[in-house]
């Protein structure tokens, strides 16, 4: 039995899901919320954090029991078009294929932790000193789901914008 060539990136997105639980389970009991720990002076922590909401804190004010339930219906659809998107080889190359395989671990490993716990257990903290407005600073915090769905979104895009060179059928 032969596996078709897209379905072999399967392989990232569980080793995503399995990185992402496992530190993500590391924090929950190792850790009290708020815990920090600087790793590199004024730049990057370890901080235990959660987030009932979305990307950059957005709904974490609305914790209620109908916002939970509206996102993880959301995140299944999300990964269930991932999924298909990844197992039918709808266009790009492979680089669309690895980001598609990330992009469906981190949103895996998110929505594992927004059902376990009701919200996402978020771990880095990067400070970004030299930029000239205070927005993001510190950059929200963030773990390994977050940190897959951000590299496999910019490797589509480079798919997209640097698409493969195909070879020229010799006849």
């Amino acid at each position: 039995m032969t596996i078709p060539s897209r379905l072999r990136w399967l392989w990232l997105t569980l080793a995503v899901v399995v990185l992402d639980r496992a530190t993500k389970a590391w924090f929950d009991t190792q850790t009290t919320e708020n815990w920090r720990h600087e790793l590199v002076h004024h730049f990057v922590y370890l901080v235990h954090s959660t987030n009932p909401g979305i990307a950059f804190g957005v709904l974490s004010d609305s914790a209620s029991a109908g916002t939970r339930i509206l996102l993880i219906a959301g995140s299944i659809v999300v990964i269930s078009v991932l999924a298909w998107l990844l197992v039918t080889s709808h266009g790009g190359g492979p680089l669309t294929a690895a980001g598609l395989a990330l992009l469906l671990g981190g949103a895996t490993g998110n929505l594992t932790d927004r059902i376990i716990h009701g919200a996402v257990t978020d771990f880095f903290e990067v400070w970004l000193p030299f930029l000239p407005w205070r927005i993001f600073n510190p950059w929200p915090a963030f773990n390994i789901a977050d940190s897959a769905i951000t590299i496999g979104a910019i490797l589509i895009l480079l798919d997209v914008i640097f698409p493969p060179q195909k070879s020229p059928k010799h006849l």
